[in-house]
């Protein structure tokens, strides 16, 4: 079984911040990252973006991983 590092732990909860904000934008129109670092995005808004996204591709091959870890 596949043990979670620091960095896929720290991916999953910067990924469900990522999902919560667009769940907020969808729902009321709300930019939870945009009121909290400045709208329009300042350079610290487009970190948390890009933090995000990688996050995101972490993930993915998180995701890859275990299911490879899983054929074995």
């Amino acid at each position: 079984m596949y043990k979670l590092k620091l960095i896929d732990k720290i991916s999953l909860v910067l990924a469900i911040i990522g999902a919560i904000n667009w769940g907020l934008i969808g729902l009321f129109n709300l930019n939870l990252v945009g009121v909290l670092f400045g709208e329009p995005a300042n350079l610290i808004g487009r970190l948390v973006y890009i933090l995000i996204g990688v996050s995101g591709a972490n993930l993915l091959m998180l995701l890859i991983k275990t299911k490879q870890s899983f054929k074995q």
